[in-house]
């Protein structure tokens, strides 16, 4: 039997105690269920549950650092807000993917096997996504961490090596914690994480609003190709945090098959779009007063000294609310891999090699230039993966049938052959490589972006090369029950 198989055979209906079947997705009990389907009878919730979930995961110091950045490369005040809307738009393409999940009952790592077959998933669809979940586990641990040290120095207690290591240990069970409960606990809890990050970032916007001005003094406009090529950087910057999830499904999978997709879309896409750019318009505005290098620290000049230690810990808390929704996700990812193990073993897997890659980044002389970097590169094979995603919903018109996602014989509908689904991984090979040939980091250049003189188009082409092959070589066979 399957791997999958195997998963929903051992978690479909486990017994309660008075013989009858447990509750899979109980507030305060851990999730037993794993990446098998979600039965219609056990479907509940609204959309809106949606938002707070998303805004929760969202509100965090990854999108001050995006801001900033954009002031970093040059860009105006207007031209830097230009850019970050335009590349939060990108949310938008993750709320679409977030209507796989009511309609299969799957999670998005499952779903993908109807665009690379059941084989091919296990590398371009959830191997990718697993890869990149774990790698921002890392990245969110180790800027909470950062954030936690300073806050300690800020106290005058100057942390030893020791006490760092167990801070970013409690950091980090936080949020494997909040993963390893799952689904439901994840949806309470948020809507809590919500209203008190989503505050202290408002008074942080009210702060820095005092000190930011359209019109800084040290100020020197770029203009003609100088200006594109920043822009274009830019708004791949910004385009790298909605690329990275391609996992809406995961969250809304508990939702009644015949719920409104345009309210799955928009609770989703609207729960990440809002904090992206009041986050990043924070941070557009602290660059004008403030050096965004390093704005852990920039801030504190801008802020006063009793909100600075609130700031800190704004971060501290947005890093673990950021990383419980990746740790759960990556968690399924790992399960589609076709690895035999609980969902809650390999929320256990991941979170211990999150906290390697929490290492590795904090002993990195250049974190900063190096999440830049891993930015960038992302962006050249997930917004193939996502525009793949997305143009396979409109197809199939958002039909999918998520038992049959779960067979895996020869015999099964999305064996494709010998379990490889050629459309979308040649659609995805495609776009990668032309993302790649059009990108601009410090570590790559690529000969495409070299000839035009700068310009970082991987946030466009890539994505759209990678539908428009998808959708010439796919034959778009209906699988799924209408």
């Amino acid at each position: 039997m399957s791997a999958s198989g195997d998963t929903q055979t051992r978690t479909a209906t486990p017994s309660g105690p008075n013989g009858g079947s447990a509750p899979q997705d109980a507030f305060g009990k851990i999730e037993t269920r794993g990446i098998d389907h979600v039965p219609e009878g056990e479907r509940h919730g609204r959309p809106f549950e949606l938002f707070p979930v998303w805004v929760s995961s969202n509100v965090g110091y990854l999108y001050i650092l995006l801001g900033g950045a954009l002031s970093v490369l040059g860009l105006s005040v207007a031209q830097s807000f230009t850019v970050l809307i335009l590349g939060s738009l990108f949310w938008g393409l993750v709320g679409l993917l977030a209507v796989s999940g009511p309609a299969s009952g799957t999670p998005s790592q499952v779903v993908t096997r109807a665009l690379f077959g059941i084989r091919g998933n296990r590398i371009f669809g959830a191997g990718f996504q697993w890869l990149v979940a774990v790698t921002y586990e890392g990245i969110n641990l180790a800027i909470g961490a950062l954030a936690g040290f300073t806050l300690l120095d800020s106290f005058g207690l100057h942390p030893a090596d020791w006490t760092k290591v167990t801070l970013t240990v409690v950091i980090g069970v936080a949020a494997f914690a909040l993963s390893l409960y799952g689904h439901a606990t994840i949806v309470r809890f948020s809507v809590l994480f919500s209203v008190v990050l989503g505050a202290c970032g408002l008074v942080l916007g009210g702060f820095v609003s005092q000190h930011a001005t359209l019109h800084p003094a040290h100020f020197t406009a770029l203009h003609g190709h100088a200006l594109w090529a920043a822009a274009c950087i830019g708004l791949a910057l910004i385009a790298s945090a909605p690329l990275s999830w391609s996992n809406g499904a995961d969250y809304a999978r508990y939702l009644p098959r015949d719920v409104s997709k345009w309210k799955v879309a928009l609770s989703t896409a609207a729960g990440g779009f809002l904090p992206s750019v009041v986050m990043g318009g924070i941070g557009i505005l602290a660059g004008t007063a403030v050096d965004m290098s390093d704005p852990q620290n920039s801030m504190r000049a801008i802020v006063p000294g009793w909100f600075y230690t609130v700031f800190l810990a704004v971060i501290v808390v947005g890093s673990v609310t950021n990383n419980v929704m990746t740790t759960y996700s990556s968690g399924l990812a790992l399960q589609s891999l076709g690895v035999r193990m609980s969902r809650a073993r390999s929320v256990y897997i991941d979170a211990l090699i999150g906290g390697a890659l929490c290492t590795y980044a904090l002993l990195s002389p250049s974190f900063l230039t190096a999440l830049n970097n891993i930015l960038a590169l992302t962006v050249t094979f997930l917004g193939p993966q996502m525009a793949i995603y997305a143009t396979d919903i409109v197809l199939r018109r958002n039909r999918y049938d998520g038992l049959a996602l779960h067979q895996e014989h020869p015999d099964a509908p999305f064996w494709y052959r010998r379990g490889y689904h050629p459309a979308g991984i040649i659609a995805l090979v495609t776009g990668t490589v032309v993302a790649l040939l059009f990108v601009d980091t410090t570590l790559f250049v690529g000969p495409g972006t070299s000839a035009l003189g700068g310009l970082d188009l991987s946030a466009l082409l890539g994505p759209l090369t990678s539908a428009a092959v998808y959708c010439l070589l796919s034959k778009n066979r209906e699988t799924a029950r209408p």
